[in-house]
């Protein structure tokens, strides 16, 4: 199988200020997937102009035909799976099926407490993680006349109803992201695809030789957890998201540099990477002619 390139576009940007012109270009360029965040506010952009995810992917879906759109990623910080089951249903009827809906536990800081919550502690965000996911499959799935029933430690549904249910049957596909053992396990029960950003531990003094054995090592894990519940590894797709590892933007410098960046990973079973689309004096700088070189040629250099 052929590496699939997608990207994910910040909306940082009023969409007739940019953003819907980026949304319609990464089509143009043959993304497969162009991603979107799901914070309300997220580290260097706090301050600054930050639109919500599943308004910014309706519009896309209006002014786009063929590729698929997504998070990257949605989590509890401060969704509910009963609202958002029902959001998305909407948005896979409105882009005629094309939604992934990546899913994460959440990190720390920017938007974790904003609605008023204390910090969670690492292990109750993974119970919390758990109860999301077993939840959202249900009612994407489940919730047909008489409705999804639950009650657990964190999230509750009485009767809750998501007629008449995804385009995609039997529901949207989930990319699930996760590095520990809790949340491969995850993964692996419920995730149409798994996604990892490296890690975290080796991006400021890591080598690229070392992030490629640690996501090694994840990916073995990873294998681990399917093959405890009887479920074929290669049935999951494997999705980097780049910009998080000690490489951090040296990929976008060059095609040379991203085709030998992509490759390696794709040794490790890796079916999707996902480049920023380039933001000026952020992190994700980058020159939008490579980026556009790359986009039009590395998938055919990757095969």
């Amino acid at each position: 199988m052929s590496l699939r390139l997608s990207t994910v576009i910040l909306p940082y940007r009023r969409w007739q200020e940019g953003s819907r012109a980026a949304w319609q270009r990464a089509e143009d360029l043959g993304f497969h997937t162009a991603y979107t965040y799901d914070h309300l506010s997220w580290r260097s952009f706090r301050d600054g102009p930050w639109f919500g995810a599943v308004p910014t992917l309706t519009a896309a879906a209006a002014v786009t035909e063929r590729m698929r759109l997504g998070t990257l990623v949605t989590s509890p910080n401060f969704r509910h799976p009963v609202t958002l089951a029902k959001e998305v249903i909407s948005l896979d009827d409105i882009s005629g099926g094309r939604v992934t809906l990546g899913i994460g536990a959440g990190g720390t800081g920017f938007d974790a407490t904003a609605l008023g919550q204390e910090p969670w502690t690492p292990r109750e965000r993974a119970d919390r993680f758990g109860e999301f996911v077993q939840l959202l499959d249900r009612l994407l799935t489940e919730g047909g006349p008489s409705g999804v029933s639950y009650q657990g430690d964190f999230y509750a549904a009485q009767e809750a109803r998501t007629i008449p249910g995804c385009v995609q049957l039997p529901r949207l596909p989930f990319a699930v992201a996760a590095t520990g053992p809790r949340g491969l396990r995850l993964a692996a029960r419920y995730g149409q695809a798994w996604v990892t950003t490296g890690d975290p531990k080796l991006y400021e003094n890591g080598t690229p030789e070392q992030s490629i054995q640690a996501i090694r090592g994840q990916v073995d894990k990873l294998a681990d957890a399917c093959a405890e519940i009887g479920r074929d590894v290669t049935g999951i797709d494997k999705i980097l998201l780049t910009g998080f590892t000690p490489d951090r933007g040296r990929p976008l410098q060059s095609l040379d540099a991203f085709v030998d960046f992509a490759g390696r990973h794709q040794e490790l079973g890796f079916t999707e990477v996902v480049v920023h689309w380039p933001i000026p004096h952020s992190d994700f700088a980058a020159d939008e002619k490579v980026f556009e070189q790359i986009a039009m040629e590395a998938q055919a250099q990757l095969r």
